[in-house]
């Protein structure tokens, strides 16, 4: 049985009120688990201030290494990548 474990980081505040974005402009990350493979969700911005989403699978490969899938979402494409996601989920569920 698959029990997903989530867990969500916030940036910390600066002294003038900006968000601490770290090393790769993350603003907001969440994390779910399930057997061999974690997915990640961050939310980064780039340098010009714009917002998307970076989609990341991770899994175990081999003995010490890792291997990584990641999908890019931006901000303006956000509601129709839903309701597309959406959609499947529930034809998932239905079965």
């Amino acid at each position: 049985m698959r029990r997903p474990f989530c867990s969500i980081v916030w940036g910390k505040p600066w002294q003038d009120g900006k968000v601490d974005m770290g090393l790769r402009g993350e603003v907001f990350s969440s994390k779910a688990s399930s057997g061999k493979r974690t997915y990640f969700f961050n939310v980064k911005e780039n340098r010009h201030g714009d917002l998307f989403l970076n989609i990341v699978e991770s899994k175990k490969h081999g003995e010490d290494g890792f291997e990584r899938h990641s999908l890019i979402v931006f901000e303006e494409d956000l509601a129709s990548f839903l309701e597309g996601f959406d959609q499947a989920v529930k034809f998932i569920q239905k079965r």
